[in-house]
């Protein structure tokens, strides 16, 4: 299938559009793209008129100029009538809003519009689904524009079976500064479904990690995925739903899928490392760190803090998920002390993870994570900065960076996500370094690294 008239449209009929509810679904997704986006945006009624001095096409079909896409905001049973005009019509796909399909037991109904558009080769996004959010072409979703926390652009390709999982996911992405190339929320995935994304994001240029909140699959249809995720040239990363019986049960009823064995299908992603997040917390992390290094670690971290406690807490974690902290070899620990401030040199301690206490300065960090970096033991380095020390300024976050561009070593830091911080997370950020607002966060950070390694 040809996914970029979806993906990357310059016209597009909205379908349903009403001439006296202005909240209506397909009014928010019309009126949001007339005004905001680069897409040329078409209504359609069909009673025809105008509508807030535009145009109200009839059909589709009535409108002369050539469609990209098509959004259907329609009643159910009206849905297949409406596909057949757009396949007369020649639009390039379609995104399905509607619901009252097989999530409601519409069995029957959603075959029928799945046939028709089969048999023309003309792919849809949907049913029961929000759609597509491509930050510089398009936004199908039926939400108000001044409701939403919309990620900068990025490059994470994220696709979700519910939409109001993807919409509260880019809330996180947004505020833990993730960017996004393309969200995709495809419902009830009658036609268009997680494998045919993963094609679509592996050859797009724009997308460096690919990530699913994933409620079921067909039979057989979990082991197609998985065996693409593997040939994927980019990491994969899932969010799987469905884990318990009542999950199950849930699963059922929003989307229609099955929900299949978890504890099977868990096993194996692991067999094909496929990185699975245990929620959207992790997701996050996941998508942050994979974004910046696709190709993974064995798992050995050097951490460095400024206090001994929140070097505790790390190692705590880093256990919890498998992560080892190897000692440093002795040439290392020598070098690092010769080359420390005189004051904190006899304070400080050198074991894995290295307290250089709060009394430590720029120099020390940075000549701590240089050397620390070319210590064979260590494939990964974690600062925990805690920005409240005196010796620390707010160029930090920039000069670690260069070492790990110097290095070749990947990097993960800490700082509280604060606006008084704003300019150490930048000085990171903007070197694509991945910055966690909680310890918690960059030992997941370090964990997905680790799950990505190639098997």
């Amino acid at each position: 299938m040809d996914l970029k008239y979806l993906f990357r449209p310059l016209t597009m009929a909205v379908i349903g559009v009403s001439t006296s509810q202005d909240n209506h679904p397909a009014n928010v997704i019309y009126n949001k793209n007339h005004l905001r986006y680069p897409v040329k945006a078409f209504p359609v009624n069909p009673k025809g008129g105008i509508l807030n001095r535009e145009k109200l096409y009839p059909s589709v079909e009535d409108i002369q100029e050539d469609i990209d896409m098509a959004v259907i905001a329609v009643r159910a049973e009206v849905v297949p009538g409406v596909v057949e005009q757009c396949i007369r019509k020649g639009v390039g796909g379609a995104v399905i809003i509607s619901g009252g399909f097989a999530e409601s037991g519409n069995l029957r109904l959603q075959q029928q519009v799945l046939d028709i558009a089969k048999e023309a080769a003309f792919p849809f996004v949907g049913p029961n689904c929000l759609g597509i959010y491509a930050s510089d072409y398009v936004d199908t979703f039926f939400l108000p524009g001044e409701r939403i926390i919309r990620p900068d652009k990025g490059n994470v390709g994220f696709v979700s079976q519910s939409g109001g999982v993807l919409v509260d996911q880019m809330v996180k992405f947004a505020g833990q500064g993730i960017g996004i190339s393309l969200a995709v929320s495809i419902g009830n995935k009658a036609y268009i479904r997680e494998t045919d994304m993963l094609d679509w994001f592996d050859q797009d240029l724009e997308t460096k990690v690919i990530a699913f909140y994933v409620e079921g699959f067909e039979k057989g249809e979990g082991r197609q995925f998985i065996k693409k995720a593997e040939q994927c040239s980019k990491p994969v990363i899932i969010l799987k739903a469905g884990k318990s019986k009542k999950g199950i049960e849930a699963v059922s009823s929003h989307t229609a899928s099955l929900a299949g064995d978890y504890r099977v299908f868990s096993e194996i992603m692991k067999q094909y490392c496929v990185a699975e997040a245990e929620n959207e917390y992790e997701l996050t992390s996941f998508c942050e760190s994979l974004s910046c290094y696709p190709k993974g670690i064995k798992g050995n971290i050097g951490i460095i803090t400024l206090s001994g406690g929140h070097g505790v807490i790390a190692a705590d974690a880093c256990e919890r998920h498998g992560i080892s902290i190897p000692g440093i070899e002795s040439a290392t620990i020598d070098i690092i002390k010769e080359k420390l401030t005189p004051g904190i040199r006899n304070i400080v301690s050198l074991d894995n993870p290295l307290d250089l206490t709060g009394s430590s300065t720029d120099c020390d960090i940075v000549t701590t994570a240089r050397h620390l970096s070319r210590d064979d033991n260590i494939d990964c380095i974690m600062a925990l900065l805690i920005p409240y020390s005196p010796g620390i300024s707010t160029d930090i976050g920039a000069k670690l960076s260069q070492v790990a561009r110097n290095e070749g070593k990947p990097m993960i830091a800490y700082v509280p996500n604060e606006d008084k911080y704003k300019i150490i997370i930048e000085g990171f950020e903007l070197n694509n370094i991945p910055v966690a607002s909680s310890v918690e966060g960059a030992v997941l950070m370090a964990k997905a690294l680790m799950r990505c390694r190639p098997c």
